[in-house]
């Protein structure tokens, strides 16, 4: 099946540690991704999971840390659990954070994703809520509410 990728690019009015920490510490990830937690000890071959602290157990996406240089640049696959063990079917997501001046340029590219699975479809919408809350809550303390109320049960993770 071909591939597709998804780039998006947003400018933060914070520094690239504060931006770092706001996407690695799970009680950071809570206050912007709607309550849901990105768990790791972030070193390369180390896994990741993306999980409801409300529903112990419950992990929504889970991976691998590839590359992890703090904090300019964080690589890890991305998959459903239930395709854990299908590693042709996991993506990949790049963070790239560069200062500029007194702000931060925050890059996602999301690839290797199969065009036109449903994943392709969740992240298209998912990341520019993510990250669009993300910059809302580093620049005001106040996440957007468009995301973060939604209802946990309908709720779709990003991936």
């Amino acid at each position: 099946m071909d591939k597709t990728t998804f780039v998006y690019t947003t400018y933060i009015l914070a520094t690239a540690q504060r931006t770092w920490d706001a996407l690695t510490v799970g009680e950071l990830t809570r206050q912007y991704w709607g309550g849901l937690m990105n768990v790791s000890d972030w070193k390369p071959g180390s896994p990741w999971e993306h999980r409801n602290p409300e529903q112990p157990g419950q992990v929504l996406v889970l991976g691998q840390v590839v590359e992890c240089d703090p904090p300019r640049r964080l690589v890890m696959t991305w998959a459903d659990p239930a395709e854990a063990g299908s590693p042709g079917k996991h993506s990949r997501v790049t963070f790239e954070l560069e200062p500029v001046g007194d702000m931060v340029r925050l890059r996602v590219t999301h690839d290797e994703l199969e065009a036109g699975s449903v994943m392709a479809g969740k992240i298209s919408d998912g990341w520019p809520q993510v990250l669009s809350s993300l910059k809302s809550w580093l620049e005001t303390g106040r996440a957007l509410a468009i995301f973060c109320t939604q209802k946990r049960e309908a709720r779709q993770p990003v991936g």
